[in-house]
């Protein structure tokens, strides 16, 4: 590509933080929350119009399990998270911890009280564009864009939350992007169908593929959606009459490239609407169901993940390792989705994939060590959510909401903690304070 050289030119500077989070997802809001509550002066960016990421844009329409199948283990704020979550969702039960339906209007609401009630500010509609760095590996300076222009910011301590450590990236942190190859799990362009008949919907067959006789084999089988690519199709009752859609992959979609992203969107709203009408053909439940929504954003599972002080494995994983340094707890399974090539389309191919999942046993969970939120060559950025340190294999699994909410909480305590030292530092981080004052919040570190 051609290169262009900008003109210098002067912008406004806003020095006036200890702390910035950049990227308002999972992770970010309960960092910014932590920051906050740690009374660090903290500004939270997010680059779309609300907060909550996946949960929200995107219309993931479930919480991941936040149990270990004995007990939640994702506690302090993401424990109050999913509590006031469960509010937009009167038909949930209140004992319910795992595969917890999502309203995601009222639960962009349960973010902004959460950030704004710590004491941070949000800053809507605002791209992180470029930033300047040291060469002691600190970031002195961002820039974002908004409709107020370019504009410079400084703090003492930045927490990447991104989802593609684009932060990390840019200040020429170390990452792995993708497998050896460089493949990335493929994305999911989430949907809400309305005017669904509820009695018949909870009686109809269980849409999801891992249920053999699935409505949704007989569609693929029909040949008369081709725009429907595989049999993933996660759903949940999110409201009255109103149905969740997790469904369907969407390959070749690399979040740090926007073409490929705007395809992405495209092809997954051709999808939405494939799905709408084979449901419509195939299940009663669904015969006047009206496709009401898509995702503003498509449901990204991965892209870079840095490399930290500490690479979490495979081998951590299935040792149920843990962690003088752990900041969390982790119990979700190795969930990698398939490579085009082995789209599951038939019942055995989703049986097949789910053999290699690796789900723990009740009780069970791994820890989360803090050396993983801290690139190794940046001494005053902390990663959380779901481009922390690790295996790939492993992202699989700590990349989803639960355990992002817990690892932000730590990284906001954390990155707040280093703001107040003479020179910021998150290696520096005592962890035992770190620790004690999670346990203090109500985190779940045994």
């Amino acid at each position: 590509m051609a290169q262009y050289p900008l003109k210098a030119k002067s912008i406004p500077l806003d020095d006036s933080y200890d702390v910035i989070v950049v990227g308002g997802g999972p992770a970010g809001c309960t960092a910014a929350a932590a920051a906050a509550r740690q009374g660090a002066r903290t500004l939270l960016f997010e680059s779309s119009g609300a907060l909550g990421g996946s949960g929200t844009s995107a219309l993931v329409p479930a919480w991941c399990p936040f149990s270990d199948k004995e007990k939640i283990i994702y506690r302090g704020l993401a424990e109050k998270v999913l509590s006031e979550g469960k509010k937009g969702t009167p038909h949930v039960r209140k004992e319910d911890l795992d595969w917890v339906p999502i309203n995601a209007e009222h639960l962009k609401r349960v973010y902004d009280s959460l950030v704004t009630d710590a004491g941070a500010a949000v800053q809507f509609h605002t791209q992180l564009c470029d930033l300047e760095t040291d060469a002691h590996g600190t970031v002195n300076t961002i820039v974002t864009a908004s409709k107020a222009g370019l504009q410079a910011w400084r703090a003492r301590v930045f927490v990447d939350c991104t989802g593609d450590a684009d932060l990390t990236a840019w200040a020429g942190g170390e990452f792995h992007k993708g497998n050896a190859q460089g493949a990335l799990m493929p994305a999911t362009h989430c949907f809400i169908l309305t005017n669904v008949d509820d009695y018949a919907y909870r009686h109809s067959p269980t849409l999801h593929g891992g249920n053999p006789n699935s409505p949704i084999y007989a569609i693929i089988a029909s040949n008369r959606y081709p725009d429907i690519p595989d049999a993933h199709i996660c759903n949940n009752s999110v409201g009255p009459g109103t149905v969740g859609f997790n469904a369907g992959h969407v390959w070749n979609v690399d979040n740090t490239d926007p073409m490929s992203v705007s395809r992405g969107l495209i092809q997954g709203r051709k999808m939405a609407a494939a799905y709408r009408d084979a449901l419509a053909e195939f299940v009663p439940a669904f015969a006047n169901a009206f496709l009401v929504s898509t995702g503003s954003q498509i449901g990204i599972r991965e892209t870079r993940r840095i490399v930290g002080d500490y690479v979490l494995t495979l081998d951590d994983y299935m040792q149920r390792r843990s962690f003088p340094d752990e900041i969390c707890r982790n119990s979700y399974f190795i969930d990698v989705h398939s490579a085009q090539a082995e789209a599951g389309r038939r019942p055995q191919d989703i049986h097949k994939w789910e053999s290699r999942t690796f789900r723990y046993e009740k009780g069970e969970s791994h820890g989360i060590p803090y050396r993983c939120l801290t690139p190794r060559s940046l001494t005053n950025v902390l990663v959380a959510g779901r481009s922390i340190s690790c295996e790939q294999i492993v992202q699989g699994s700590v990349r989803v909401m639960p355990v992002c909410l817990a690892m932000g909480e730590a990284a906001g305590l954390a990155a707040a903690l280093a703001a107040g030292s003479t020179a910021p530092n998150v290696h520096h981080v005592d962890i035992q304070s770190l620790r004690t004052r999670l346990r203090e919040y109500g985190a779940y570190l045994p």
